[in-house]
């Protein structure tokens, strides 16, 4: 009896070790299966002209990453009317080619695993103040690190920045000459008062240049690449009174603009009565770019078109001729070009004769860099 009972109790330790032996196959069989269920759903890098905003915008990666692609509509509402149609109905021809590019860049370093948007302020700042949460970095690596970035500050018209049009062309067209390239979303129409653009791209050069080593990028002589609205935004910034002096981040080694707003002139009354009420303080779009023009300012490279209606509606005068003057005055490196064709927010200006200007002033940085 004894020897039975001892044949007993192995058998019933065998029995319990092979289903020790089985759960712990289970669990490793499950723990195996984890990546696949939690695994991160990716895009492909597909997106073309013809590809309508509702396929871009449900692209898995494209939603993922958090790149901003609402820049036409003012209202959610409006985005109804452009789901269905294609990104060359949605964006400037001569940006579109770009645009599209730019966008499967996205969606290639999201699944790379690049962090591709940047909160400009800390979750605490957007707590106590909801609209912060709209000012942000959208990073495009470079394929070397260690080199000199551009920060892009796209226009603003219809009331909502040209991240997407603007500041994606440029920046495709930047990443691919080898630079790292940041794409600026600010506060804008009535999110602007107070100067919060302003203070959006101060807090944003200051953001890239604290985490210099993270960004693999110099925190030196980078480059204002500025369109429109953004082009004033940018060469005030550029003053040491009114924009970086305020931050603790160096002076930008270039600005490079493209058919500037140099003065709101006849913008800034609306302004005032729109976004800051009742205030007799200073705010940005009071002040004219050619006026923020000081003997240490930074040098410039912009362009314009001679067919552009809508600084022709600003004061032509008042615009690029006035800017080029002050330049002058104090002797501050530049090189400035109109173009008999070249019309308000084209980007990087495919089939005008702007187009190539993107190499001509990386040419005119690395000069001024040396």
């Amino acid at each position: 009896m004894q020897i039975n009972a001892e044949i007993k109790s192995e058998g019933e330790f065998g029995v319990n070790k092979r289903s020790l032996i089985a759960g712990v196959l289970s669990v490793c069989l499950m723990l195996a299966m984890l990546p696949a269920a939690f695994a991160v759903e990716q895009g492909e890098a597909n997106i073309t002209p013809q590809t309508t905003m509702k396929e871009l915008r449900e692209n898995p990666s494209i939603k993922g990453s958090g790149y901003y692609t609402y820049c036409r509509e003012m209202l959610p509402i409006e985005s109804l009317y452009w789901q269905n149609k294609t990104l060359a109905q949605y964006a400037k021809p001569e940006l579109v080619e770009d645009c599209a590019q730019a966008m499967n860049l996205v969606v290639e370093n999201y699944n790379n695993g690049v962090q591709v948007t940047w909160q400009i302020y800390t979750p605490e700042e957007i707590e106590a103040n909801p609209s912060l949460g709209g000012a942000q970095l959208f990073y495009y690596p470079a394929s070397t690190p260690g080199g000199k970035y551009a920060l892009v500050v796209p226009g603003n018209g219809n009331g909502v920045t040209s991240e997407m049009e603007e500041g994606g062309s440029a920046a495709y067209q930047l990443h691919e000459m080898g630079y790292t390239v940041f794409v600026l979303r600010y506060r804008s129409f009535l999110a602007a008062s107070d100067n919060a653009p302003l203070q959006d791209l101060g807090r944003a050069v200051q953001l890239i240049t604290e985490n210099a080593d993270k960004f693999q990028v110099q925190s030196e002589n980078y480059a204002l690449v500025c369109f429109s609205a953004g082009g004033q935004l940018g060469g005030l910034f550029a003053n040491r009174e009114i924009g970086y002096g305020n931050y603790p981040v160096p002076k930008p080694g270039v600005l490079l603009l493209s058919y500037p707003f140099v003065d709101f002139t006849y913008g800034k009354l609306a302004y005032h009565v729109l976004i800051d009420p009742g205030t007799r303080e200073w705010r940005y779009y009071m002040t004219s770019l050619a006026e923020a023009v000081t003997d240490d300012y930074p040098p410039v490279y912009f362009w314009y078109g001679k067919d552009d209606q809508v600084l022709a509606l600003m004061g032509f005068e008042k615009q690029g001729p006035a800017l080029e003057q002050a330049l002058e005055t104090h002797e501050v490196p530049h090189k400035v070009t109109v173009y008999n064709h070249a019309p308000h927010s084209i980007g990087t200006g495919r089939g005008t004769d702007a187009e190539g200007w993107v190499k001509d002033a990386v040419a005119f940085w690395e000069e001024q860099a040396g």
